[in-house]
């Protein structure tokens, strides 16, 4: 983990830590993005992003409409998902990418002797016993071949970005510290912890994935019976691990503490907002002002969670970045 610069105060901000990429041999230009994306942060600024869901290109195209309806703006950033159809999801990652926009991506992740097509409900969010876990942090059980074979997977289509020089915010087993997905709520250094340390030695180390920035993503903490998110720290592998840490924000929980504890457990590392339902108010920003990127979760452009007053309202702010144009 190594510091590139100390506090400053340049221009009227505060100047924060910056943290070179914890891939020491990281790209050129995963280094470029990580270390703008401190300036935006020191800048007061940050960057709108709209979620590709499972490749139906017409909700997504239906989002940056109404984006562009209420406020004139585009994001400036392209999420996808790892999960479904690999090759499309790089080929528009790239084709984004090539038009000026950033890319961030994810991965639904199927259970490691999971077969077929990704079944969100049944396999993304089934069942999986300690015994299974324990079974899967295990070098040469079957458990942890399926996953190995599953994050190679995943891994060739991302070499392709690579050799595009193309940096991506790589935000994978998301909401770790929820109940809903088999990777959740996996506690200890066998838990979690591990399973995100074996990703990250498998895609650096191995697959020399230089042109990924490590994005850690939680959820919002929350008590809700059945739909439990809990505290980060109890998920978080270590600042050696991770680039930016991330949470997810529904319903509108916008309480300080999801922004502040992330601050805190991050050090001085960069913050972000993953996932959004409602997008956070003017208001909001101002008072969690740390965050490096918001993104818009697919669908919920719609007015039942974000009101064309409230797409403007947020993406007309001077401070929030967009792209110049429209596709």
């Amino acid at each position: 983990m190594t510091l590139v610069c100390a506090c400053l105060v340049s221009g009227g901000f505060a100047q924060s830590k910056h943290y070179a990429p914890v891939n020491p041999n990281a790209s050129r230009e995963a280094k470029a993005l990580l270390e703008q994306l401190y300036k935006n942060v020191d800048e007061g600024k940050i960057i709108s992003a709209q979620h590709h869901n499972q490749l139906q290109p017409w909700a997504f195209n239906q989002d940056i409409n109404r984006i562009y309806d209420a406020s004139g703006k585009i994001p400036l950033m392209f999420g996808g998902d790892m999960g479904w159809d690999l090759q499309k999801v790089v080929d528009i990652a790239a084709g984004e990418y090539a038009k000026g926009r950033l890319v961030t991506l994810m991965w639904h992740a199927q259970r490691p002797l999971d077969v077929g097509p990704t079944d969100f409900r049944n396999q993304c969010q089934g069942k999986f016993s300690a015994e299974e876990w324990q079974q899967l942090v295990t070098e040469g059980t079957d458990a942890y071949k399926g996953w190995q074979v599953k994050a190679d997977e995943v891994a060739l289509y991302l070499k392709q970005l690579r050799d595009k020089n193309i940096p991506v915010l790589w935000r994978p087993y998301h909401e770790q510290n929820g109940e809903w997905f088999w990777w959740g709520n996996r506690r200890g250094e066998d838990g979690f912890v591990k399973l995100w340390k074996m990703m990250y030695d498998r895609f650096v180390n191995y697959h020399h994935l230089d042109n990924l920035i490590w994005v850690w993503n939680a959820n919002g903490p929350r008590d809700i019976p059945n739909d439990t998110a809990y505290d980060y720290d109890l998920f978080f592998p270590g600042l050696e691990y991770v680039d930016v840490l991330a949470t997810d924000i529904y319903n509108n929980d916008w309480k300080q503490s999801h922004h502040d504890q992330l601050v805190d457990l991050g050090k001085g590392k960069l913050i972000a907002l993953g996932e959004l339902g409602n997008a956070p108010t003017p208001e909001v920003l101002a008072a969690q002002n740390k965050y490096a990127w918001f993104m818009i979760w697919t669908g919920f452009t719609a007015p039942r969670s974000n009101t064309p007053e409230a797409l403007k309202a947020i993406y007309t702010l001077p401070n929030v970045l967009t792209w110049g144009a429209r596709p």
